[in-house]
């Protein structure tokens, strides 16, 4: 993700011969999909290959035009990201991109500091981690465990900060960018003192960044141990999530065989009723880990400049959070009901 972020530079109109004989700083974008995936991108997000390039300038332009302050990567792959998570439509793709580096500024406490090396005990705890297989469609398989987590120890925007950086890492992929990931949620064990810590305020941003501010395609959420309490968590949960999204959730219960009907055993550890072995993190950890120098370049360049304000870009301030304060108290009796 590196490359010139100066909006002020001349950039090469649509049909020039190449980029780099402009803009010799910016790293050549060179295609890694298969020929399979790249038949999937042009049936599925509308990426033609011979227009790609194209396509990325043309949303270089729109955010040196309308943006200009944004402190962005321009990189033809960082912005491929974003013009794939949303179909090729420029104007989506734009509101992405803002929303991406909106989110990134009004929540400090997630945002700041933001490396492997410091949210490496909740990797160690096992709270997330990727699994070594991917599905029979190439998804990647984010496994979540709540569980994992002891409140006393940190609070759960250091959870947060973990999956961000999973889904960091995940996003370099092209692979991935085509093909989207699957969730699996593991609610084993979750209490009720537990589950207040995630009320409709962290729900909401949550939600935000992943439905609207970030450049990844979740393509099922599947919850696996859920007890009576989760009814109230996804009480909470529902209303932020668009439809797509919340017809993408599936509640497996104790039900291992449901479960199965969405992820091969296969690819799933033994802990899940699979044939891949004990769930092993520590692949997951060593890989994230040893990106910190990469992850340290590529958020040095998202840097807010002093005359912007994330209110210039993505309104969220006192209102949006006295509005989740006054959700969050009509949810508690929810949540003790659920228990």
């Amino acid at each position: 993700m590196s490359g010139d972020s100066d909006c002020t530079r001349t950039s090469p109109s649509a049909g020039s011969p190449s980029d780099s004989e402009f803009l010799p700083d910016r790293p050549k974008y060179v295609c890694s999909l298969s020929p399979d995936l790249v038949t999937k991108a042009r049936e599925e997000l509308q990426e033609k290959p011979e227009w790609r390039l194209r396509d990325v300038q043309a949303l270089r332009d729109m955010v040196c035009k309308d943006y200009p302050s944004l402190g962005t990567c321009l990189d033809d792959a960082f912005l491929l990201r974003f013009l794939r998570a949303r179909k090729f439509d420029y104007d989506r793709a734009l509101q992405l991109l803002v929303n991406y580096h909106t989110c990134r500024r009004s929540w400090p406490e997630v945002f700041n500091n933001l490396k492997p090396s410091a949210i490496k005990p909740v990797l160690e705890s096992g709270f997330v981690t990727v699994l070594p297989r991917q599905d029979p469609e190439g998804r990647h398989i984010v496994c979540i465990r709540p569980d994992r987590w002891t409140p006393s120890n940190y609070p759960i925007t250091e959870n947060i900060r973990a999956i961000y950086l999973t889904l960091e890492k995940l996003i370099q992929s092209e692979e991935t960018q085509v093909n989207g990931i699957v969730i699996l949620a593991d609610y084993k064990g979750v209490s009720l003192s537990k589950a207040s810590h995630f009320g409709p305020f962290v729900a909401k941003k949550v939600i935000g960044i992943l439905q609207d501010g970030f450049p990844i395609r979740i393509k099922a959420v599947n919850i696996i141990n859920e007890p009576r309490i989760f009814k109230g968590i996804f009480a909470i949960i529902k209303p932020f999530l668009k439809e797509k999204i919340a017809n993408r959730f599936f509640l497996h219960g104790c039900d291992l065989n449901s479960l199965h009907q969405n992820i091969p055993p296969v690819i799933l550890p033994e802990e899940y009723g699979g044939t891949s072995g004990k769930l092993d993190i520590s692949a997951w950890n060593e890989l994230l880990l040893a990106s910190e120098e990469d992850f340290l370049n590529d958020f040095s360049q998202l840097v807010l400049p002093c005359d912007s304000s994330p209110h210039d870009m993505l309104v969220s301030g006192d209102a949006d959070e006295k509005q989740c304060d006054d959700s969050l108290r009509g949810m508690k009796p929810q949540l003790y009901y659920c228990y």
